[in-house]
């Protein structure tokens, strides 16, 4: 990413849509004032350059407003808590207020969310994933804001992450179900169009069953939203199959504690009939009857060190490093093997 340009300004904007920049600040601030062929004219000219106003900047003397933004998918589950929790202290540490939206998982939700901390001066951005329109990359770089991605690990991207990587984290849980026995496998993920962490988990499944074997284009795929209530209605579908799985692999433990439930409602043993396991290793996981076997993620590592390097980014105006964690299976009582 460059870091030669600087940002445009509001005579910028008004340069290249050859209008004042008395009127540029009307189009901005009271458009109905501005007839709408030369509106049109300028707020075209504002998305082309990526122009922002920075109302934080006209009120402080700093260059800074040490204040960070991350955007999450989601509020309505603990999926993302822990490593949030982590971020927000270390940069409380070092001075910086956090700012959090959450998108629910809609690209165009996150696309406004991003301008709008960019507007309030935003020093550097936490994002959640790398599957977004590549001009969001370009506004960012425009406006000089470095944005750090955590939850996934892909290095050939446009910014920086510190993640995991979710093909090989879910491929380990699959070849330890499949080294048990099972060979009949499902999946309950998540919606994978724009998520890269809910598609990569497929495809490490699927990388597992072809590795031992077994067909990849038989794994049993729903995908849904991360509710309780999803994860129990994909489960009763995949049962209802003429040959339904032995072993259900949910995207996470959310959708994994949903199908648990929905077993039960069922009246089928867990692990005896069918085993269930979860991804992510949060609170729940644990106290349910019977625990899930889960994949853990380092979420306070990852939150902290995240923060680390964003920070590590904003004052040194550097383009950032990678970074890799480590994932690890937890064996609890979800998951039995099967004679073959």
């Amino acid at each position: 990413m460059s870091k030669h340009r600087s940002a445009p300004t509001l005579d910028d904007v008004a340069k290249a849509a050859g209008v004042s920049t008395a009127t540029v600040s009307r189009c901005l601030n009271n458009p109905q004032q501005v007839v709408e062929a030369t509106r049109k004219r300028v707020l075209s000219t504002v998305e082309e350059l990526g122009y922002t106003p920075n109302f934080a900047a006209r009120v402080m003397a700093a260059k800074r407003s040490f204040t960070i933004g991350a955007i999450i998918p989601t509020m309505e589950n603990a999926i993302f808590a822990r490593g949030l929790q982590a971020f927000q202290e270390e940069i409380h540490q070092r001075g910086y207020t956090l700012l959090v939206s959450s998108s629910a998982y809609e690209p165009e939700a996150e696309k406004d969310q991003i301008r709008t901390l960019v507007a309030r001066g935003a020093d550097g951005l936490l994002l959640i994933g790398h599957d977004r329109d590549a001009d969001i990359y370009d506004y960012l770089d425009r406006r000089k804001v470095p944005a750090l991605v955590a939850w996934s690990f892909l290095p050939d991207k446009p910014v920086p992450s510190v993640g995991f990587d979710n093909r090989k984290a879910m491929k380990a849980m699959a070849d330890q179900i499949i080294r048990q026995g099972h060979t009949r496998l499902a999946t309950i993920s998540g919606i994978s169009s724009g998520n890269d962490r809910a598609r990569l988990r497929i495809a490490g499944i699927k990388s597992a069953m072809a590795e031992h074997g077994l067909q990849p284009d038989d794994l049993m795929v729903i995908e849904a939203t991360y509710e309780f209530e999803n994860g129990a209605t994909a489960f009763r579908d995949l049962m209802a199959s003429d040959t339904p799985p032995t072993a259900v692999l949910c995207g996470n433990d959310v959708l994994a504690v949903g199908a648990l439930r929905q077993a039960q409602k069922m009246g089928l043993r867990v692990p005896d009939d069918v085993s269930i396991t979860g991804f992510d290793d949060i609170e729940i996981a644990r106290i349910v009857i019977p625990a899930l076997t889960t994949v853990h993620v380092p979420h306070r590592e990852m939150g902290q060190k995240a923060a680390q390097e964003l920070i590590r980014m904003i004052e040194t105006n550097s383009s950032g490093q990678s970074l890799e964690l480590s994932t690890h299976l937890v064996t609890r009582d979800s998951l039995l093997g099967r004679i073959p």
